[in-house]
């Protein structure tokens, strides 16, 4: 497994807000192979290998009814992290998209651990083996409620967080890693429209979530 350090993220690689100002979709689809970092008392980084794309007039999407507190930030400016409780349990998060006023968003579902592994275990409460087996690796990151609870990520840290911020302890950068081939399917985990294709997956990986 390829280990990225966190000296290696220029401050010109951070996506810029321009990258999200798009359809969720070529976002979504852009977004596999970017990195994922959280900076704090330890780096955690997951390279992205599977989204979800929401998008207007969605009935799946949280936006569907309109602006509320809850979801204003799916409505603009693009490039801030949309977090959001569910199940009484866990936290998803999403990265907002479109011109500001136009609603949409991006989920990210699961991640493949490159850095700060050993405190991503500890957040998540999972014991890694001194040798860690990739189905230990996969239990941290593969799924939507995973990954944020791996790299610490809550509504109450993080919604509305611009990630385009290079001072930032949250954010989303790319490096020189060629994503791949990219498989796209239904979503999963929904009720509504789920016949629409706006799952997006880095194929054979094997972090991603199903």
């Amino acid at each position: 497994m390829e280990e990225v350090g966190i000296q290696k993220i220029k401050l010109h690689s951070i996506l810029p807000q321009s990258f999200y100002a798009r359809d969720p979709r070529v976002v979504a689809r852009a977004l596999l192979g970017k990195l994922l970092v959280r900076r704090d008392t330890r780096v955690r980084t997951g390279r992205i290998v599977e989204t979800e794309a929401y998008l207007e007039n969605d009935p799946a999407a949280h936006s569907f009814r309109g602006p509320t507190p809850r979801n204003r930030v799916m409505f603009g400016p693009a490039g801030h992290a949309y977090v959001y409780f569910t199940y009484g349990m866990h936290y998803c998060m999403n990265v907002s998209c479109q011109k500001e006023g136009e609603p949409g968003a991006v989920l990210l579902r699961a991640l493949e651990p490159m850095e700060g592994i050993a405190a991503m275990a500890k957040a998540r409460g999972v014991k890694l083996s001194t040798s860690s087996t990739q189905r230990e690796l996969r239990a941290l990151t593969s799924g939507p409620a995973r990954l944020a609870q791996a790299l610490g990520i809550t509504r109450e840290r993080d919604n509305g967080k611009d990630l385009t911020d290079p001072w930032a302890e949250l954010f989303l950068a790319e490096d020189d890693f060629e994503a791949g081939r990219v498989r796209v399917t239904v979503r999963i985990g929904i009720s509504k429209a789920v016949d629409k294709k706006l799952r997006y997956v880095l194929e054979r990986n094997p972090f991603v979530s199903r």
